[in-house]
């Protein structure tokens, strides 16, 4: 038994016991309301998920583990992982277990790098990504433990054991996409030697002759890591996990939803962007010239890409901390140096527009600079960066559910007939009956 599965095995039982406790004495009481423009707007905002991994308050952004996520921008993302999971961070004999044990689970078998290679040559990065994935269900423990029986209080342990292995191999998978689907020559092997991010950098295979990319690879995978259960992603994972489909059908199926322009897409939308301010104005403009693209931005009747969050009501921390590291590696870069412009400049004209409620960039907003700048310049592959960091807190809230019990994901719907019924027609509250 590894340190980790050791440490869940003896935290879960009194994890579990609180819950049922929850549930029996305070089961009948209302944690939320749901008005009609909930209903057809995406139900946003409505409290009806559990998600212990983290949290996004409003007015702080994101918190891992009670842990506020500029904490945790120095940590490695083996350590976040054992955070999601575990509740707190490893320490150094636990993080050495952890890293041994994704090492030797690391390596991919030699079919799904048969598969990718007979996909058509330009598919995108994310179907490769997804597929790879599915294809690689085979090898569940979830799946041959259930059906060779398992109690369902032990349904936790198999899809640890699954995380560990999707983890562990997401890298090499990854690397290997980037290499086939542009052309960057044969895949690199794994050095065992290395961190998790810093392999992956190694694979991929692009110059980092100072280590800056891998750095700034740990740092992406941390901030991406995770992000409360009801995004895309993360809600579309654990809807199909709760099914008991394993981490493999239920990973591919949420990674499915990261690829949509709404949800993934964001930061490589956010430097085309960018790319074509400075192409406008022949390099980085000045915050006069910029104020004005963005007064004309907006009366145009278009966005600025990467300012405002469905939550947040603040500058995103995860912003704040990929600002502070462009400062720090390339600030004087013209793309980098136009993302610090653009968040010295607009929030201030977008808050003369009175719809906006939030005129503070999101994590999106500056991201896609630092990949360009180190050169991984290829937009569709962003995505499965996003991905790889995002398996993370998906697999850890799988792991979680399954601890909890969490019975199988199944809202009830209503008709707009219903509601026109009910809500349109309905006599006002206290009116007295027809016919009285």
């Amino acid at each position: 038994m590894s340190k980790l599965q050791e440490k869940l095995a003896g935290q879960i039982p009194s994890i579990r016991d609180a819950v049922k406790k929850l549930q029996k004495e305070h089961g009948a009481k209302v944690i939320s309301q749901v008005t009609v423009e909930q209903a057809y707007g995406g139900m946003r905002g409505v409290k009806s998920l559990v998600c212990d991994t983290s949290e996004v308050p409003p007015d702080k952004g994101l918190i891992v583990r009670e842990i506020p996520v500029a904490r945790l921008t120095d940590r490695l993302p083996e350590e976040v992982l054992w955070l999601l999971l575990a509740g707190e961070l490893p320490n150094a004999a636990e993080l050495a277990d952890l890293q041994a044990d994704l090492h030797a689970r690391a390596s991919v078998p030699d079919y799904i790098w048969a598969v990718l290679a007979a996909m058509p040559a330009d598919s995108h990065p994310m179907v490769m990504l997804s597929t790879a994935i599915l294809v690689l269900e085979r090898e569940s423990v979830f799946r041959q433990r259930y059906d060779a029986g398992l109690k369902k209080d032990e349904y936790w342990v198999p899809t640890l054991e699954d995380t560990l292995n999707i983890v562990a191999k997401l890298p090499a998978i990854a690397a290997g996409i980037y290499r086939q689907r542009f052309g960057k020559g044969p895949r690199i092997a794994s050095n065992p030697s290395l961190d998790w991010s810093g392999d992956y950098v190694h694979m991929l295979g692009i110059p980092d002759p100072n280590g800056d990319f891998a750095q700034l690879m740990r740092l992406y995978m941390v901030l991406h890591s995770d992000h409360e259960s009801g995004n895309v992603s993360a809600m579309t994972t654990a809807t199909v996990n709760s099914a008991l489909s394993d981490l493999y059908y239920s990973l591919s199926a949420g990674l499915n939803g990261l690829a949509g322009p709404l949800h993934g897409l964001a930061n490589q939308e956010c430097l085309a962007w960018i790319l074509d301010t400075n192409k406008r104005f022949g390099g980085a403009p000045t915050p006069e010239q910029l104020k004005k693209y963005a007064e004309d931005t907006l009366a145009s009747g278009r966005v600025v890409p990467g300012y405002g969050h469905a939550v947040l009501r603040i500058t995103d921390p995860r912003f704040d901390a990929f600002l502070a590291f462009g400062k720090k590696h390339c600030p004087n870069d013209p793309v980098f140096l136009t993302v610090a412009r653009v968040f010295d400049t607009v929030p201030d004209v977008l808050k003369q527009v009175q719809k906006i409620k939030d005129p503070w960039p999101n994590v999106d907003a500056g991201s896609g600079s630092l990949l360009y700048h180190y050169g991984l310049t290829e937009f569709p592959y962003y995505t499965v960066l996003f991905a790889v960091s995002r398996a993370l807190g998906v697999c850890s809230q799988a792991v979680m559910a399954r601890a909890l019990g969490l019975a199988i994901t199944r809202p009830k719907s209503v008709t707009t007939k219903w509601i026109q019924s009910a809500i349109v027609t309905a006599p006002p509250a206290g009116a007295a009956p027809a016919g009285v």
